[in-house]
């Protein structure tokens, strides 16, 4: 990918996105890790709790960007992307219960840093299949996201809260990204390469099927839950 080429600012804006996007997760589990701390040490917290969580995630991330060059998993790659998107618009939210609040700066940071290593494993996979093997595009929505995850992300859950669509936004994105990965995986990438109707045609599919059956299975939920309740009154 050619250095600041229309490509490549498009991959960093979309792991820029994808950061975002997926952030929810990094907000939950500070504020219930730091919530036991004294206002001073809060932000502490926080700081070296992110830090410490975004360094592993950078690690990970591009052990995986490595992994992606071997034969098929690029296509297992994307097909648990797909998953993670499809989650993405279903996810009730609650896996943060789970979180213990440290009663010590160093506790505090210490699971923060545990908890988003055990659950960045969406973000990592995402990150890592946008930039399709550019480690500066890994180092570099990294480094942009780092505010964002320390700052932005209780801003921009409200903003989910407020605008439910961005999150099917979010999910498309994922969708899109897990499509490409699957057309760029090498055992498969020639039948794609043939046609480059079939490849954007194959991709706007996923992307549509990953949204309808979000949108099916929360309609569904909303309706048992409005039966449910019409049963309790």
């Amino acid at each position: 990918m050619e250095l600041f080429s229309l490509e490549f600012f498009s991959a960093l804006l979309t792991i820029v996105f994808i950061d975002l996007i997926l952030a929810g997760d990094n907000a939950i589990v500070i504020g219930l890790a730091a919530r036991n701390l004294p206002k001073h040490q809060q932000k502490q917290a926080v700081i070296w709790g992110t830090v410490g969580a975004v360094a592993i995630r950078a690690v990970a991330t591009m052990l995986v960007v490595y992994l992606l060059d071997i034969p098929w998993l690029l296509l297992a790659g994307g097909i648990l992307l797909l998953w993670i998107a499809y989650k993405l618009l279903v996810d009730d939210n609650d896996h943060g219960d789970n979180i213990k609040a440290g009663n010590t700066l160093w506790q505090s940071v210490r699971t923060i840093i545990i908890a988003d290593a055990a659950m960045g494993l969406d973000n990592v996979i995402a990150v890592a299949g946008a930039a399709h093997g550019d480690y500066l595009l890994v180092i570099l929505g990294l480094i942009i996201s780092i505010p964002i995850v320390v700052w932005g992300s209780t801003l921009f859950i409200k903003l989910i809260g407020r605008f439910p669509w961005i999150v099917y936004v979010g999910s498309a994105v994922l969708a899109y990204t897990a499509a490409k990965m699957i057309t760029h995986e090498q055992k498969i990438a020639s039948f794609f390469d043939e046609n480059e109707l079939f490849r954007w045609s194959f991709m706007i599919l996923i992307v549509i099927v990953i949204i309808a059956a979000g949108l099916w299975k929360n309609n569904a939920s909303a309706k048992r839950a409005a039966e449910r309740s019409r049963e309790t009154h």
